[in-house]
């Protein structure tokens, strides 16, 4: 672990690789599991905001679920997470004709409709992070849905921070990213 600011990062962020595999996986991180998406307290808001013009891009069950639920809900463990459909995928989750999960909210950002991408805790995956009263945690989330995208990853020598370059940034700052960059420079000699 190392400090960036107020952060504390994994090394682990620097020494796997990492690049989605959607042929691969289908997009399993949007469907498995039976938690919602991480949905930080200012992000609820914009999910309630965007609800009206992220819905015509939403499946039936995914809309179902949201007007039933609420555009996010709080988790066993207390925090906010998206909605889920039948406790399992997302309900902002739709498929393409080849049946790979993909973000509704994306797919409206994508065609203009909204300027909001998706919660960050998407967007930076695989890295999760944990707030703590004086410092952020940065770290690698392992999952084994996960592992064609580590072996594409190491096949394209692409680290995890790399891989995310753009949602860390967006989280934390150019600034930031530019002192981690350092750091994994220097921990690449060593």
């Amino acid at each position: 672990m190392f400090q960036l600011g107020k952060t504390i990062v994994s090394e682990e962020i620097i020494e796997n690789d990492f690049v989605c595999n959607l042929n691969a996986c289908k997009g399993a991180c949007c469907i498995d599991g039976t938690a919602g998406a991480p949905v930080e307290d200012h992000e609820t808001e914009i999910l309630v905001d965007i609800y009206k013009d992220v819905k015509p891009f939403l499946r039936p069950e995914g809309i179902a679920a949201i007007e039933e639920q609420g555009a996010f809900v709080k988790g066993e463990d207390g925090e906010w997470e998206t909605t889920l459909v039948n406790n399992s995928e997302c309900a902002y989750v739709i498929y393409t004709d080849d049946q790979i999960a993909k973000c509704g909210i994306e797919e409206a950002y994508n065609q203009g409709v909204i300027s909001w991408k998706k919660p960050v805790s998407c967007h930076l995956y695989p890295i999760r992070l944990r707030e703590y009263t004086e410092f952020t945690a940065v770290n690698y989330h392992k999952w084994e849905i996960c592992d064609a995208a580590c072996e594409l990853g190491a096949s394209l020598k692409v680290p995890v921070y790399k891989f995310v370059k753009e949602a860390l940034i967006r989280k934390f700052g150019e600034d930031w990213y530019v002192e981690l960059e350092e750091v994994a420079a220097e921990h690449s000699k060593s």
